[in-house]
């Protein structure tokens, strides 16, 4: 009780001294909010540092003040969005009647919604018990009469893949994050009677402890043995110690990070990042110990992704720019040389796996934007995942091979990869550069022939002005053009329309913390106090380093996962106290300084028992600017503010500023959400699509041109016996455009040869349903012996190949069981064949993988499916798939 009553005193105090009108130094100030020296104030909520060690809130999330009874929601089958079309749900009001319960009845399929003139109360009641019952007759049915059922997206669920039925939605407890449905079993509707009527009961505006914060924070770890950061604002002195303390928080027992609060264990991408931006600094050891936890048989693991993990998410070779940052800080030569090999297999394999050959680009998921319904359009399947190419991974796998060549020359080995490097910096730039923009386009996608999808992506936009992608003048127009919002900048924009926030309508402080490091690089001072301050912000009034926001509100409740104390929301916090105000920059053999302190953060700041490999810096900086002015070490002036690696033992640095002016106050952009992704299909000789709310136009788009722009919703097609794909996006009076709809294939049918499974001579199976023909054949590693087939071509000409298949070994959002194997014609590698996880023990579900695209003479070819090596997924004991049927089309 005293411990209450002393808080609810110290709120108090917060309230009262926040209404006084004294002027004191402001850091930044917004329209939304202000960043002060002591404190943080944000509408009626304050955060105030009462010492370097004490920390108070009044932070109260907005987005939990009052819960509507509206709900929109829908159905699932299996964890699958496949109930109504995509941007299509239920509608109900949850308001009871009197003391009775509430009750929602639904038949699967057809959609319930509530009539335009419905009035519903401001606020649920706390504690609404709701049931929900389902009439799933109509699927039972086809069950027993066909043995499937059709969805709405002409996918057959055969009887025997039927797991469940689960429902999702737009409120707690419900969420949209269908693909892990099953793993919630208070979301499954269950027929006990067997009538076919399945129920569930919820209860709506219950006491949700993720949407609370702690009033209070005070030291509670020992952190002496890190650097002690002392300046003249109480506020960053306790958000650094708020960050240190959780820090300690994150240490396992076994010496290894956690990824945070919530997240135990080891993820390779969330811990490289980490380490990148400042825990090498600080735990070296730890750092180390927590990558090699990431290795396996000498490979980087890629432990997060879609369909199955690598190579559909490719980002795994983030590891090797932490284990170079580790490198620099220490001088570890053991370290260096066995990171080198272990990040040497990993690019050889990538190489052979994930690079496009006809655009140089690499193939895979958007680094750390893991979460496909997220940030792609809702038809792309992992396979069109693994073969789109992506801003952020490529500027990954950039850097990757500039660090492997630097290892190499570093241990006096030979440099492959510099000039890999150089020529995956020429494709990111001609084929990503969004010119329209000003900034570099998300990613490339398509299935068959590709677009630049134009929005933009925050982290790879950081990154190609960190890793020195982009020229001094496309670096300028990237921190200018870049859509910037008032909490923070979002990982995309505009925002996809139906999608809860996490990447989508989502700030992430770790991203944050990257664009921050990006703006000091080009000493751009006012852009790194608007980058900075939303991070005090965040940290100061949720009193923890929170994973994500809602990039719109910048509130922490509201997104589908969060999580305190997150490791790289630490690392991103603390890299804002080393690399931006001491402008920390460690190299292979010296230590440079570039702080960038903006006017208004101006002042002197010391920073003690900062240790660099053998020696131990006092730090000191004054004034403010973009570069020093003065440098001194030991008292004795340097012309350049570098000091070499060899130093021993304990040493003084003092930097001045230059005391350069800050630009202008950085400009905001209005918060979009585009149109809706029009769903189009081919009827006879038209091409065809559904209206798209707020759409102007829309553009025909062919082989990855815009053909024509339209305001109807039809389009007639020449030609079909060209080959040819055609897709659809719409156009707002704003110029926003939707993503780009699922490709409509067209080609003639003399030039498709299929090849059916009986035709493999190989042992045929029959157990799963779905098949064509008389049977598929099943690949294994117990059974990895090449497969062999021939076929005779009449004409000369380049042949797409793809293959019909079917993988139930995980689901399509997580785990590690992508099949892979190596494509030969005449005993020569023609790509990577890759057939990614689409559904848990789902083995009747069939899909086709990638495409491989070869010339081809007239006659007789020798076709070879193997596994190599570099077919190893990451989970290396099972590299399962079936295989129906090969299909080659001639496209030229």
């Amino acid at each position: 009780m005293k411990q209450l009553l002393s808080i609810a005193m110290v709120l108090l105090f917060v309230a009262t001294f926040s209404s006084c009108r004294k002027k004191e130094k402001v850091l930044y100030q917004s329209p939304e909010f202000t960043v002060y020296s002591d404190r943080v104030v944000q509408d009626s909520f304050v955060a105030k540092a009462l010492s370097d060690t004490h920390m108070v809130t009044n932070y109260k999330s907005p987005a939990k003040q009052a819960f509507s009874p509206l709900l929109q929601f829908k159905f699932s089958i299996n964890g699958k969005d496949n109930e109504l079309d995509f941007n299509v749900n239920h509608e109900a009001d949850l308001s009871p009647t009197g003391n009775q319960p509430v009750v929602i009845n639904a038949v699967f399929g057809k959609r319930s919604e509530l009539s335009p003139e419905h009035q519903s109360a401001v606020n649920l009641p706390e504690n609404t018990k709701v049931q929900f019952n389902l009439d799933m007759r109509p699927v039972l049915n086809a069950f027993k009469t066909k043995g499937y059922y059709e969805d709405i997206h002409g996918n057959k669920i055969y009887r025997k893949d039927f797991k469940g039925v689960y429902i999702a939605g737009s409120a707690y407890p419900l969420n949209w994050d269908f693909e892990n449905l099953p793993n919630n079993k208070q979301l499954e509707l269950t027929d006990p009677d067997g009538d076919g009527i399945y129920s569930v009961t919820l209860v709506f505006n219950a006491f949700d402890p993720d949407a609370h914060v702690g009033p209070e924070w005070k030291l509670k770890n020992d952190i002496a043995q890190y650097p002690v950061f002392r300046s003249e604002s109480p506020l960053l002195n306790s958000i650094y110690r708020l960050s240190l303390d959780e820090l300690k928080q994150d240490i396992e027992a076994d010496s290894t990070f956690r990824t945070g609060d919530k997240w135990g264990g080891v993820w390779t991408r969330d811990i490289s990042y980490s380490i990148v931006l400042s825990l090498a600094m600080l735990e070296p050891e730890v750092a180390k110990i927590s990558l090699m936890k990431k290795v396996k048989d000498g490979h980087i693991i890629q432990d997060t992704g879609t369909g199955g993990a690598w190579p559909v998410s490719s980002d795994r070779v983030v590891w090797s720019l932490a284990a170079w940052e580790i490198y620099k800080t220490t001088g570890d030569k053991n370290w260096l040389k066995t990171s080198y090999e272990i990040v040497r297999n990993s690019v050889e394999c990538d190489q052979r796996t994930i690079v496009d050959p006809a655009i140089g680009l690499m193939r895979g998921e958007s680094s750390f934007l893991d979460w496909r319904k997220q940030t792609y359009p809702r038809w792309m399947q992992p396979v069109d995942i693994y073969a789109s190419m992506n801003l952020g991974t490529n500027a990954v796998h950039y850097q990757t091979l500039k660090v492997l060549g630097k290892m190499a020359n570093e241990l006096g080995a030979t440099d492959s990869w510099s000039a890999k490097a150089d020529s995956l910096k020429k494709s990111i730039n001609a084929h990503l550069w969004e010119a329209d923009k000003g900034y570099y386009g998300q990613y490339l996608y398509g299935r068959n022939a590709f677009s630049l999808s134009p929005r933009s992506e925050s982290l790879g936009e950081a990154f190609t002005l960190l890793f020195g992608i982009a020229d001094s003048s496309r670096s300028q127009s990237v921190l200018e053009n870049t859509p910037l919002l008032p909490y923070g900048i979002p990982c995309i924009y505009p925002q996809t329309p139906g999608i809860s926030p996490y990447h989508n309508n989502g700030s992430w402080p770790f991203v944050q913390a990257f664009w921050t490091l990006a703006a000091a690089k080009e000493k751009q001072q006012s852009m790194v106090a608007y980058s900075y301050a939303t991070q005090l912000r965040a940290a100061a009034l949720f009193l923890t380093n929170k994973e994500n926001m809602v990039a719109e509100t910048g509130d922490f409740a509201g997104t589908v996962l969060n999580s305190s104390r997150q490791l790289w929301s630490i690392g991103g916090q603390l890299a804002m106290t080393f690399r931006i105000i001491f402008g920390i920059i460690p190299g292979p053999d010296s230590l440079r300084f570039h702080p960038v302190i903006p006017k208004n953060f101006g002042g002197t700041y010391h920073l003690d028992n900062f240790h660099y490999r053998e020696s131990i810096l006092s730090l000191t900086v004054s004034g403010f600017g973009n570069s020093v002015s003065t440098f001194k070490l030991d008292g004795r002036l340097l012309k350049t503010p570098v000091i070499p690696s060899g130093l021993t033992g304990k040493h003084t640095v003092e930097m001045v500023m230059n005391n350069h002016p800050d630009r202008p106050a950085v400009k905001m952009a209005p918060f979009i959400t585009a149109p809706a992704t029009p769903e189009a299909e081919l009827k006879g000789e038209v091409l065809t699509w559904n209206s798209i709310k707020g759409a102007a136009k829309y553009r025909i788009v062919k082989n990855g041109t815009v053909v024509s722009e339209i305001k109807d919703t039809t389009s007639l097609i020449f030609k079909k016996s060209v080959p040819a794909t055609y897709q659809v996006d719409a156009v707002a009076n704003d110029g926003t455009t939707s993503f780009l709809s699922q490709p409509v294939e067209i080609f003639p049918t003399s030039s498709l040869i299929a090849i059916q499974a009986e035709q493999f001579n190989y042992p045929l199976k029959k157990e799963v349903s779905g098949y064509i023909g008389n049977g598929y054949v099943e690949f294994n590693l117990e059974n990895n012996r090449p497969f062999s087939f021939r076929v005779t071509l009449p004409t000369t000409g380049v042949y797409r190949f793809r293959f019909r298949y079917a993988n139930g070994s995980g689901p399509v959002n997580t785990d590690n069981k992508c099949g892979i194997r190596s494509f030969y014609l005449d005993n020569q590698f023609k790509g990577a064949l890759v057939f990614p996880q689409r559904g848990k023990n789902e083995w009747s579900d069939w899909g086709w993988s990638n495409v491989v695209d070869v010339k081809l003479s007239k006659g007789t070819h020798q076709f070879s499916i193997q596994f190599d090596d570099c077919n190893t997924n990451m989970n290396g004991k099972v590299n399962r798939f079936l295989l129906n049927e090969i299909q080659l089309v001639r496209i030229q």
